[in-house]
């Protein structure tokens, strides 16, 4: 691996911690320069991120995270720099899906290296870039996924699914199989 290959990842106030924090930490250990934006931040400004957890209820719990430090400036992204993008889930998707600038970063990866998991999968709805693709994403996001012409892929919270390019998983238990299929997505050749 190599600091010249870089990959993006859209961040938003109050993204999943683990899905923000965890990809980001391993795919920089691995030699990947990531750089993670959001709309109206620069290099040096921090997200919040929420903790979401399965204990037990129908749904999941949230409780505050870790401040997250944006390592790039939104505003400057020129998407032909990077191999590959990534779309953590948490809340920040539903509020990030509705500005223009990130849905044409989303469709300017639509058959590129696309890893999303848990709710990230609002994006590449609202972008319009899941048609007829096997999609996972958190279950109470399966509707958008079908409305948008996705083909739901309803697996374990551990697993992640890959059609293509694009590397989907419902949540951060599945980080294993989702970055392993990422990284195959991408073409590294980790050996061990």
């Amino acid at each position: 691996m190599t600091d010249d290959v870089k990959l993006l990842m859209l961040a938003g106030d109050y993204v999943e911690d683990y899905e923000i924090m965890v990809p980001y930490q391993a795919l920089s250990m691995l030699g990947y320069t990531v750089d993670v934006v959001c709309p109206g931040k620069k290099a040096g400004d921090k997200v919040l991120t929420a903790i979401h957890d399965f204990e037990g209820a129908q749904t999941y719990s949230e409780k505050p995270g870790h401040a997250f430090t944006l390592t790039a400036d939104f505003d400057a992204i020129d998407t032909d720099d990077y191999l590959g993008l990534i779309v953590p889930g948490g809340r920040a998707p539903e509020y990030l899906r509705l500005n223009p600038r990130v849905l044409e970063i989303v469709r300017a990866f639509a058959d590129r290296p696309l890893a999303v998991i848990c709710h990230g999968a609002q994006l590449l709805a609202a972008a319009g870039v899941i048609k007829g693709r096997k999609v996972s994403a958190y279950p109470a996001c399966r509707p958008e996924v079908e409305l948008a012409g996705g083909i739901y892929a309803d697996i374990a919270v551990t697993d992640a699914v890959t059609d293509g390019e694009l590397v989907s998983a419902p949540a951060w238990p599945a980080h294993p199989a989702w970055l392993a299929q990422f990284l195959k997505v991408l073409g590294a050749n980790i050996s061990i």
